[in-house]
């Protein structure tokens, strides 16, 4: 089997499908009704029939959504998924401004009109308490229905096209790597790989094209900073709105949480640093560089790095699900059976790997660029994770299935730990061995030192944007004081140009896409530890908790769950000893002889 392609003929046959046009009919006319009715939104079957309709629209929404953007991911190029994706937020843009009132009236009405509303047979309509429930809680700084439509309404050509424009521009952007060019995707994919003398021309090649178009890339981080930094003062009428404050919402913690976690995680950078230092001791090198620090491990013999297969590592992801319950080993044999996985290389490829669903089918899907890495391999197990934890939610109703970022990172961080285990119990070497922990410790390196890295950059321009926009020079400048003060001497230089490379940061909707990935990797192994103790019956909770993502505080759950409090050290001390674990087992294989 080579790496496969989509099937995405569930939804639609090809971008040119009348039925896109027939669904694109049906959202307006829901649209329209909404519209119509608006008058009489504060009547209790008027209300849940808004919502109803409004769930209608979304799913097919979502669902056209998914498909341009599944077309544009595999050709970034690609004009047709591009004009698509922009009629979908419009569409998407006019549906928020028509709910708008409704939504308006859910948050600021009485508890009896919310719990009248709310006894309704649909899941669509019932499954709402919660999500309802988070926005009466930022009620005090909602702004008028006309206010807050405007808004909408300038976010598709305003915030939203600074995204587009960063996708577009590295979508076809050409990176100079010694004598020949390549595309950003691909020159950044070599930064993953073995290939250790191409790496550090492919790290300078992206250095120079950022360079290259560091105005272009700081206008964008200038511009969606600004644009959130005026809204959140335009939302500061009761309540004051700090720039932290939404992403805490979107990520459904307390800023305690929050707190507990990054300061725990800065009082022990000891730990990533010391997985840095003996991944450089492995290269031959006193510390990591900027180029090297996401590569493969190097042999240890003179054999060549291992290169997966495709099918192969497939055949290990399903055995090693496979020990946890049959069901979720079946999970991946229906992913490549049914075209649910994208992951042959192609040019003009867009970067990184996701995992995204049908809204209407609930049909997951995975991308990602298939190299044939044990990178690659824990890759593709992490988001056939994230596949996963959308499947077995698969019969609930929609609005209670839109779980956190911080939550999200569950059941993708499980299962690479799943996959990390089972090639452990599977090496017949100390080389092997090593090869197995090399993973431990660059999770550990990436998530515990690179990520606060992002959080902590991001954090600081934020405060700094308050004052006036920063130039590419103040930027790099940032960027690399944030990286020296998390790596240390376990490397040997920044990388200045993060801010423009990395994606997360110009992403339009969301902002801090960062933190999350910390307290999820924690939080998973924390999961994770109770699969020891609570053995045969451990699937059966790991499905409950899983379910109960979308409709919970993540303090709620992990109340509920394991029995502690997110606010306190503990909590994420815990993870973080098992990490140390894990780096001190492969210092002492390697100091062995």
């Amino acid at each position: 089997m080579t790496a496969p392609s989509w099937n995405l003929s569930i939804a639609y046959q090809q971008l040119d499908d009348p039925k896109i046009e027939q669904d694109i009919g049906l959202i307006q006319q829901c649209i329209e009704v909404l519209v119509l009715h608006v008058d009489n939104c504060n009547a209790v079957t008027v209300m849940q029939n808004a919502i109803q309709t409004s769930e209608a629209a979304g799913k097919l929404l979502a669902t056209l959504n998914t498909f341009a953007t599944c077309h544009a991911s595999i050709d970034a190029t690609n004009g047709t998924a591009k004009a698509l994706i922009g009629r979908v937020a419009k569409l998407h843009s006019e549906l928020s401004q028509a709910f708008a009132p409704y939504e308006h009236a859910l948050t600021h009405a009485a508890e009896s009109f919310i719990k009248d509303v709310l006894e309704h047979e649909s899941g669509d309509v019932n499954g709402q308490a919660f999500l309802i429930e988070c926005d009466r809680k930022v009620a005090d700084t909602k702004l008028s229905v006309a206010e807050e439509q405007l808004l909408t309404a300038m976010q598709v050509d305003g915030r939203d096209a600074w995204g587009r424009l960063y996708d577009n521009i590295t979508g076809s952007l050409q990176v100079h790597v010694n004598d020949e060019t390549i595309g950003f995707s691909q020159a950044a994919s070599t930064l993953y790989g073995t290939d250790f003398d191409a790496q550090e021309p492919a790290w300078r090649g992206i250095q120079q094209a950022m360079k290259d178009n560091q105005e272009s890339f700081s206008s964008i981080l200038n511009a969606l900073a600004g644009w959130r930094l005026t809204e959140y003062q335009k939302r500061s009428k009761i309540t004051d709105v700090e720039f932290l404050d939404p992403s805490l919402h979107q990520s459904r913690i307390q800023a305690s949480t929050l707190e507990a976690m990054m300061s725990t995680a800065k009082a022990n950078r000891d730990v990533g640093q010391k997985a840095g230092r003996l991944m450089a001791r492995v290269h031959g090198l006193s510390e990591m560089k900027p180029w090297n620090h996401l590569a493969g491990m190097p042999s240890l013999t003179d054999a060549e790095p291992k290169v997966y297969e495709f099918d192969e590592a497939i055949d290990i992801i399903f055995a090693a699900f496979n020990q946890v319950e049959p069901e979720m080993a079946n999970f991946v044999t229906r992913m490549v059976e049914n075209g649910w996985i994208d992951a042959e290389p192609t040019e003009n490829r867009r970067l990184g790997a996701y995992c995204t669903k049908f809204a209407a089918t609930r049909t997951p899907l995975v991308f990602m660029t298939w190299g044939g890495s044990r990178s690659d391999l824990l890759t593709l197990a992490h988001e056939i994770g994230h596949a996963f934890h959308n499947w077995v939610m698969r019969d609930m109703p929609l609005c209670q299935t839109r779980y956190p970022m911080t939550l999200a990172e569950t059941a993708s961080i499980f299962a690479e730990n799943i996959v990390r285990d089972y090639l452990l119990e599977h090496v017949s070497s100390r080389e092997e061995k090593l090869e197995m922990l090399w993973e431990e410790l660059s999770s550990c390196y990436a998530l515990m030192i690179n990520i606060p890295v992002r959080f902590e950059f991001e954090k600081r321009f934020y405060e700094q944007r308050a004052n006036g926009e920063l130039t590419p020079d103040q930027l790099c400048d940032l960027m690399s004081e944030t990286w020296q003060e998390w790596y240390g001497d376990s490397m040997s230089e920044s990388d200045p140009y993060f801010w423009a490379s990395k994606l997360h940061f110009s992403i339009s909707e969301v902002s801090f896409y960062n933190y999350p990935y910390l307290f999820g990797y924690l939080f998973s192994i924390g999961v994770y530890a109770q699969r020891e103790s609570k053995r045969e019956a451990f699937y059966a909770d790991y499905v409950n908790l899983l379910r109960d993502t979308g409709s919970m505080m993540a303090e709620e759950v992990v109340e509920k769950h394991l029995s502690m409090d997110l606010s306190k050290a503990d909590f994420w001390q815990q993870s973080i000893d098992r990490v140390k674990a894990k780096i001190d087992e492969f210092e002492a294989l390697l100091d062995q002889k």
